[in-house]
């Protein structure tokens, strides 16, 4: 099977198709240029379609045993194991991401898909107690019925699938929007998977389209009951306001800008790890990645000089050679945008302790220092491999660096003294923090979601069960209720 050649197509009721629109969506390799395929748009009336036949085929799949939806997960386990490396390659070339990266996103991927296994059959009954005589009160959970899914591009197999597994392994049907930028590996391979692990026709559908060609059609659409939207605050604002008119749940996994920080009794040499790979790791392209390095003063000699040395030393080229740390950014936009972006800083104060040069879609790391407390930069989202180092005095004014943002993702705490870090992690705004670790983590069990712009509710564990289920009350009166008239 040649993955961009055989999945590049609109995935419908079970068949493969072409799209109906007039243009074309163009899957270029971001690093070298290449043209990995060409897929016509999805239209109005193949939403409606793919809606439409999520619908017909969720009510029979809702009411199949839950074991016998588990195998089909199952099945769908061990394809994903079989072509790990196929897929591996895949993302590399469609998102310019490392080995390591991609490597990394497919097992975790594949761990929700485990963890999914378990939700098939985990959703549970209640029997609870009336105040009136003789009445019996059952709560039951349900699946929602049809869920949206739109992914981004920088973890989209791992990102569409955590909300795809449980979803379908709870009963509901599902359909997928992937990101312009990662239609195959963020769609037609996740399709394919399913589909060959015998996944009933129906129950997946992906669109590759286009809000110029469908606009808000995924979200009014009248089917899909939850819309599961990971990606920029700006568009995720705009997909929970539509989605809240139209009286459908929303989970929104949105844009952050997270803090690492280095407190005065940190093992310097481990934090600098950890902050080289928050800050770095696919090009600083990531969510919860550290936009924001801040660091005690008392330490923060040592530590730049160990930072900025270790910046220094991380290769930026082909993602596919073994010691290649730094890929391409995903397009010529987002390169442009980011060096244009760093030349501003610099102009108005910032110093540039490391400085890359751009090539193409290669933008080399570049780390910032003496930033102005009230620029704007310190409080949005970088999405590049360009770190900000910002120097504190004491824990007070650390908490208060960190929480300066509209963002509340992920962030990090360094100390030797663990429950310092604790609470410490206590006092920041944020839906995630890790004690003496990366910014960046996401765990099958673990609620995973944001603070303030953010994101609104959980995935993950019990999160994803409450997301993708709705709870029914069915009272039973086995006497008879005295009705006062």
């Amino acid at each position: 099977m040649s993955i961009f050649s055989d999945l590049a197509h609109q995935y419908i009721d079970g068949e493969w198709l072409a799209g109906n629109g007039s243009w074309d969506i163009i899957d270029v390799n971001p690093y070298n240029g290449e043209k990995l395929a060409a897929i016509t748009v999805a239209t109005v009336e193949q939403v409606d379609q793919a809606y439409r036949g999520a619908e017909r085929a969720q009510r029979e799949w809702a009411a199949t045993s839950p074991y016998i939806r588990r195998a089909v997960l199952e099945r769908a386990l061990r394809i994903t194991e079989e072509r790990e490396k196929e897929i591996v390659e895949a993302m590399i070339d469609e998102l310019g991401g490392t080995r390591p990266k991609a490597e990394y996103e497919v097992r975790l991927a594949m761990e929700f898909i485990r963890e999914s296994l378990q939700l098939a059959v985990r959703p549970e009954g209640r029997i609870l107690p009336s105040p009136v005589e003789g009445k019996e009160n059952r709560v039951q959970r349900l699946p929602v019925g049809v869920v949206t899914v739109i992914s981004p591009f920088n973890f989209p197999f791992l990102v569409t699938l955590k909300s795809v597994a449980p979803a379908l392994a709870l009963g509901n049907a599902v359909v997928v929007k992937p990101n312009q930028n990662a239609p195959v590996v963020g769609g037609g391979v996740i399709a394919k998977i399913f589909e060959d692990a015998g996944l009933p026709a129906g129950l997946l559908n992906v669109l590759v389209t286009d809000i110029a060609e469908i606009g808000d059609a995924l979200l009014t659409h009248p089917v899909p009951k939850v819309i599961s939207f990971a990606g920029s605050d700006r568009v995720g604002r705009h997909v929970g306001a539509v989605a809240a008119r139209h009286f459908k749940r929303t989970v929104l996994e949105l844009s952050g800008n997270s803090a690492l920080v280095v407190l005065d009794d940190a093992d310097l040499d481990y934090a600098v790890d950890a902050a080289v790979f928050s800050r770095f790791v696919y090009q600083g392209q990531v969510c919860m990645a550290a936009n924001r390095i801040l660091v005690d003063a008392s330490v923060a000699e040592e530590f730049t000089e160990k930072f900025t040395a270790r910046v220094r030393g991380l290769k930026t080229g082909d993602p596919h050679e073994a010691d290649t740390h730094i890929g391409p950014l995903i397009n010529s936009f987002q390169a442009d945008a980011l060096t244009a972006l760093v030349d501003q800083a610099v102009k108005s104060g910032a110093q540039a302790l490391v400085r890359g040069s751009t090539r193409g879609n290669l933008v080399e790391p570049t780390v910032l220092a003496g930033i102005p407390e009230d620029s704007p930069l310190l409080g949005q989202e970088i999405f590049g491999p360009v770190a900000l180092l910002v120097v504190f005095d004491g824990e007070d004014e650390a908490v208060r660096l960190a929480n300066a943002t509209p963002y509340g993702l992920s962030g990090a705490v360094h100390t030797r003294d663990v429950e310092r870090g604790v609470r410490f992690a206590q006092r920041i705004e944020t839906g995630m923090i890790h004690v003496n670790d990366s910014t960046i983590g996401d765990e099958p069990l673990a609620a995973f979601g944001g603070e303030k712009a953010s994101g609104l509710g959980r995935l993950n564990g019990e999160a994803t069960v409450e997301a993708f289920t709705t709870q029914k009350w069915i009272s039973v009166q086995h006497g008879r209720t005295a009705f006062p008239f």
